[in-house]
């Protein structure tokens, strides 16, 4: 899945979606978004920003529908998130597991 991004307040956010095979989850990540190559700029359509070092992780088990999703914290410095980009992050988070558990109940029915 490609990265979704949402400005707030001046500052440009990033959650993007891979799967972490270690984990047999899902991992949801937000990062602020750092400016794109300048040299992109002539490209249509391109994006003008893309993710930057994930901060919050969320791993959304797709195997077993016994386990809990998580929320992990990856970050050195202190980032003050705004209430309405940990709404956002947070439901992207909850379709993730909703999307899993459908699917595993879908595949074991």
């Amino acid at each position: 899945m490609p990265a979704e991004l949402r400005e707030h307040a001046g500052l440009h956010y990033a959650v993007q979606f891979h799967y972490a095979l270690p984990d047999d989850a899902w991992a949801v990540e937000l990062s602020e978004a750092v400016p794109a190559p300048a040299a992109w700029a002539e490209i249509p359509n391109a994006e003008t920003h893309l993710p930057g070092a994930a901060f919050l992780v969320a791993f959304v088990p797709d195997e077993d529908p016994a386990l809990e999703p998580t929320v992990h914290i990856h970050s050195h410095d202190e980032h003050v998130i705004p209430y309405e980009i940990m709404r956002w992050f947070m439901e992207q988070v909850t379709d993730q597991v909703e999307r899993c558990r459908a699917a595993y109940a879908q595949a074991h029915s």
